[in-house]
C-alpha cells in the first residue's frame, strides 16, 4: 500500500474478558497518532477487599482470572504472610512451586497450541489447525490436561483451587497421589519438546523492539513464585521496593491503568522478559533446545514469545517432576502465627508476567487497603508500542493482511480465551 495517509481503527478488541480498541493514523508510513483503548469497566477488586479478613484475600483475588488463579492466590498469600511476619517453611514453599508449575503448563499450552499457533499458519482457529495438524492439537490438549490434573491433585480442583490458604494448604496431598503424576509429567515434557521443534519451523515476522525487560530473579532457580525484581537496565530490588520504582497511571483514552517506571518508561513483563533475564537459570539442555529453535538470550522479537512460552512449558514439566519425586507431605500443611497490624508485599511470576500485591491490615486482621498490579496493566503501554512498531514495519500490507498482523501482535501477549479469535474489526480511511 502506497497511500500517504491511512487511518486504521480496530473497533472491537477483547482482552482478559474485557473490551478495547486500537486506532492509529499513518502519514507516509509513520505513525503520527495512536490510541490503544481499554473500555472494560472497573471491577473494583481492591475496593471489595477493604474490611474483609486477611484470610479472604487469596480466594477473592483468584477470581480476577480463571486461567491463572494461582498467581493471585500466591501473591496475596505471600503479601499477607509478609505483613504478619509468618515464616513459611521450605516444604510448603516447594508445594506452592509445584502447583504453580501446573498453572504455567495449562495456561501456556492453551495459548501456544490453541490460540497463537494458528496465526503463524494462516489459520483462523484451532479447529482449522486440528484439521491440518491433528497431532499438534491432541498433544497440546494432553499436556494441558496434565497441568490441570496437577492443580487438581494439590489444590482440590483445577479452576479456582480450594485447598490453598494464607500460610500454606488446608491439607497436604498424599505422597502417593503426587508421585502418581510423574509418568504424566515425563510424557508431557516429551510432548512439549516435540511441539517446540514444530513451532521452530514457523515463519516469525521480522520485528525487533527496544524493550525494558522486568522479571523476578531467584538466586538459584528459574523464577516462578520467589525472587527479587530485576530489569535489563540493571535494577535489582526486593519485592517491597516495587512501588518505589514502578507506578500505574491513567490515560484519557482508556479505562485501564498503564504501568511504567517512575520516570515514565514502559516495560515488558512475561515469558520473553523472564527468558532474557534468567536464561542462565535454565538447565543447559533446555537452553540448548531454545537456541536450536531460534530463541537466544537478548531476543527482542515479540513474535518469538511463542517460543519462550513453550520453553517454559518444557521447564515446568521438568521442574514439576523433580518436585514430585522429592515430595514428602508437610505436617501440618500450613503455618499460623499471631495477628498484628502491618503492610505486606508479594510478587510472583504469573504466566503473563509479574503480579504485584500490597496490603495494609489492622491489628484484628482486617484489610485496610489493597493494591494489585496485574501483568496486563504493566504491559498495556508496551502492547500499544508493539502495535505502532508492527503497523510501521508492515504498513505496505493490504488492510486484511495488516489486520491479521495486528491481531497476531496482540496475541503475543497471551490474551484470554474470549479474545482469542475474530476480535478485530479494521476500518481504513485513505486520503
Amino acid at each position: 500500500m502506497s497511500d500517504s495517509t491511512r487511518t486504521i481503527q480496530v473497533e472491537a478488541l477483547a482482552r482478559v474478558e474485557g473490551e478495547g480498541r486500537f486506532k492509529v493514523r499513518l502519514e507516509d508510513g509513520k505513525v503520527v497518532r495512536s490510541e490503544f483503548s481499554i473500555f472494560e469497566p472497573p471491577r473494583y477488586f481492591e475496593g471489595l477487599l477493604r474490611g474483609r479478613s486477611f484470610r479472604d484475600a487469596p480466594d477473592v483475588t483468584s477470581r480476577i482470572c480463571g486461567i491463572c488463579p494461582i498467581a493471585y492466590i500466591m501473591g496475596a498469600s505471600q503479601a499477607m504472610e509478609d505483613a504478619l511476619g509468618w515464616q513459611v517453611p521450605r516444604p510448603i514453599v516447594d508445594l506452592r512451586r509445584l502447583i504453580y508449575c501446573g498453572e504455567w503448563i495449562q495456561s501456556h499450552v492453551l495459548h501456544t497450541h490453541l490460540l497463537h499457533a494458528p496465526d503463524f499458519l494462516g489459520l483462523q482457529d484451532s479447529i482449522q489447525l486440528a484439521q491440518s495438524n491433528r497431532s499438534l492439537v491432541e498433544n497440546g490438549l494432553a499436556a494441558k490436561k496434565t497441568g490441570n490434573r496437577l492443580m487438581e491433585v494439590i489444590g482440590g480442583r483445577s479452576v479456582h483451587p480450594v485447598n490453598t490458604r494464607v500460610g500454606g494448604f488446608y491439607r497436604a496431598p498424599a505422597a502417593e497421589a503426587v508421585r502418581a503424576l510423574i509418568p504424566e509429567l515425563e510424557r508431557g515434557e516429551a510432548l512439549s519438546v516435540a511441539a517446540l521443534e514444530a513451532f521452530a519451523g514457523f515463519d516469525f515476522p521480522d520485528l525487533e523492539m527496544d524493550y525494558l525487560f522486568v522479571a523476578l530473579r531467584h538466586e538459584a532457580d528459574y523464577p516462578i513464585a520467589e525472587g527479587r525484581v530485576v530489569s535489563s537496565a540493571g535494577l535489582d530490588i526486593g519485592v517491597e521496593a516495587f512501588p518505589e520504582h514502578f507506578e500505574e497511571h491513567q490515560v484519557p483514552h482508556s479505562n485501564a491503568l498503564q504501568g511504567a517506571t517512575l520516570d515514565g518508561r514502559p516495560y515488558l513483563v512475561g515469558p520473553l522478559a523472564r527468558f532474557n533475564l534468567n536464561a542462565d537459570r535454565l538447565p543447559a539442555d533446555i537452553l540448548g533446545l531454545a537456541e536450536k529453535a531460534g530463541l537466544a538470550p537478548d531476543c527482542r522479537n515479540p513474535f518469538k514469545s511463542l517460543l519462550a512460552r513453550q520453553v517454559e512449558v518444557i521447564y515446568a514439566f521438568r521442574e514439576a517432576a523433580r518436585l514430585a519425586r522429592a515430595y514428602t507431605p508437610p505436617e501440618p500443611g500450613f503455618v499460623e502465627g499471631p495477628l498484628r497490624a502491618g503492610v505486606g508485599h508479594g510478587i510472583t511470576e504469573a504466566p503473563r508476567g509479574i503480579c504485584y500485591h500490597r496490603y495494609e491490615i489492622a491489628e484484628d486482621g482486617a484489610i485496610l487497603a489493597a493494591t494489585i498490579v496485574p501483568p496486563t496493566s504493566q504491559n498495556q503501554r508496551q502492547i500499544e508500542l508493539d502495535l505502532v512498531g508492527t503497523v510501521e514495519r508492515f504498513h505496505d500490507l493490504d488492510d486484511e493482511a495488516l489486520q491479521w498482523r495486528c491481531e497476531q501482535a496482540i496475541r503475543n501477549y497471551d490474551p484470554c480465551i474470549s479474545c482469542a479469535t475474530h476480535f478485530l474489526t479494521l476500518d481504513v480511511e485513505r486520503a
